[in-house]
This record gives structure tokens, sequence and C-alpha cells, in this order.
């Protein structure tokens, strides 16, 4: 009987335990991964460097292909989704830039090209591990651009042209609010038109490439 009482006692304890060591299995033992759902705004800087293409007529057809240069400073927002690890979204940019070149002419003129701002709205869609996000992005771009000749016939004459970018990133969640990372893109701003004050008319097409880096904040 004594046997049989401590065996009923000892059951009885192990109960309560098996229920708690149940529930234990069924919680995760590590915290959730961050969360890259929400809303962001922040600053971005960088190096562009590609080329413009300018082509018209002054006395006689001419063409010229000046490499350009120089950095950009901006702001932008954005708005992404995760779906377990897919992360998909939406961001717009607007830079003011210092990206210009030139090249020489016969006669002594010498052709410009400068991108004074650029911009762009774009989808987004990418992989998160945890708080590390790689993602491609692209979309329709924009840019202040400036056409210019030095010489025997000075002139400047700026136009907004229109186009397409793509491109690739890595972002890193420093804390739950704060976002660091590092970004790729190719700009192709179009051709554009610009008349000429002395009647040499002329075609301008800026393709762009950018290095940057970004800081962002969550809401």
């Amino acid at each position: 009987m004594r046997r049989l009482m401590l065996a009923n006692a000892g059951f009885l304890f192990l109960l309560p335990g098996s229920a708690w060591a149940a529930d234990m299995g069924a919680v995760p033992m590590t915290a959730p991964g961050f969360d890259w759902t929400g809303y962001y705004a922040g600053l971005q800087a960088g190096y562009g460097w590609g080329r413009s293409d300018i082509s018209g007529t002054l006395g006689t057809p001419f063409s010229a292909s000046p490499d350009v240069d120089g950095g950009f400073v901006g702001g932008h927002v954005a708005g992404l989704w995760q779906f377990n690890q897919a992360v998909v979204g939406a961001q717009a940019e607007l830079n003011y830039a210092s990206v210009d070149g030139s090249a020489p002419l016969t006669g002594g003129n010498s052709v410009g090209s400068n991108v004074k701002w650029f911009g762009s709205v774009n989808a987004e869609a990418g992989v998160a591990a945890d708080r590390w996000l790689i993602y491609g992005i692209g979309g329709v771009a924009f840019a202040g651009l400036e056409t210019s000749q030095a010489g025997a016939t000075g002139f400047a004459r700026t136009r907004t042209g229109t186009g397409w970018t793509i491109g690739a990133g890595v972002n890193y969640a420093l804390t739950d609010k704060v976002v660091v990372g590092a970004q790729y893109r190719y700009y192709d701003f179009g051709k554009e038109h610009f008349d000429a004050p002395d009647g040499s008319d002329r075609d301008q097409d800026v393709k762009l490439n950018t290095v940057g880096v970004n800081f962002s904040y969550k809401f």
C-alpha cells in the first residue's frame, strides 16, 4: 500500500511538469526576425558618372560625347511590405546633382552637358534575411539636363528629360528604426531636343551610373 501511495504521488507531481514542458515546446525559443513592413524616409548621397551624346548642326553637322561625372545628395521616401522572406514596395527619390563634363569642337568651340538634378519613382522587390535586405529596383526617371556651348557663340539651355532607371542594393537595419544601405543605379534620361539661340539646334542623350549610400528612418 505504501509503495502504491508513493507511486501515485510521483505521478501527480510529474503531471504539471509534463504540461509545462509541452507548453514550452509550443513557444519559439528565439525571437522573431526583423519585420521590414513599414514606411521610410531618409537621405542618400553618392557619385555619378556617364556620357552625354550630343549631335546637331553648327554650320556643318557635328557630334560629341563628353564624359560627365560628379556628386549628388538627396532624399527619399518608401513603403515596404514583407511576406515571409519576400519584400515588395514602392520608392521615390529626388537628388541635387553636380554631374557635368565637356568636349571640344572645331573652330574653338566646345559643348558641355550638366545633370543639375535627377529623381525617380520606382517599384522595389527583394529578399529579407532577418535584418538584411537584398533588393532590385526600377522605374521612371527624370532629370534637369543642361546643354551648353563655349567659344565664339556661347549659350546654355536646360530642359527636363524623362527616361527609365534600374538598379540593386542592400540594406541593414541597425535598430528597429534606423536602416543604412548602399545602392547602384543606372539611369537613361532619353534624348532631348534643344533650340540654340544661334540656330545650331541639337539633341542630347544622357546616360548615368551612380553608386551611393543611404540612411533611412522607419516609421
